[in-house]
């Protein structure tokens, strides 16, 4: 079983809008230095599941995580969030064999690097979408 589908940020905050559950997969060093989405103006707080670790160590424990902490499947859409939409699709992919309805979010929390070799030209924290930024 495939995804849902690929969605931009914006069409994903709509969708956390309207009941959606956000998962930020990217590492815990990257929530606690770039930042997280703040998604208080919608009814679920996000989930926060590493798809890797740091150094691009799998995270063996991702399912079980996922499946004690999403909704049961079916129930409620699930976007998925990464650092530029990679990650994300290969975690979106997983869940939806698991039978969860399952998006990825492109161009993910920071968005892809412009021509000066920072992300600043898209993604969730580029687009004016709520967030919390992190210490650095």
């Amino acid at each position: 079983m495939s995804y849902a589908g690929d969605i931009d940020p914006l069409e994903a905050w709509e969708k956390l809008k309207d009941g959606a559950v956000l998962v930020d997969v990217r590492t815990e060093e990257e929530w606690a230095h770039i930042g997280i989405p703040d998604t208080k103006a919608t009814e679920n707080d996000p989930l926060f599941i590493p798809w890797v670790f740091a150094g691009g160590i799998p995270n063996p424990d991702f399912v079980m995580e996922l499946t004690l902490q999403a909704p049961e499947p079916g129930s409620t859409e699930l976007v998925f969030l990464c650092r530029s939409g990679n990650r994300s699709v290969a975690a979106a992919e997983v869940a939806a064999n698991l039978g969860f309805t399952a998006y990825n979010i492109l161009e993910g929390f920071e968005g892809h690097p412009g021509p000066d070799g920072h992300r600043t030209v898209n993604g969730w924290k580029n687009r004016g979408l709520p967030t919390n930024l992190g210490q650095d």
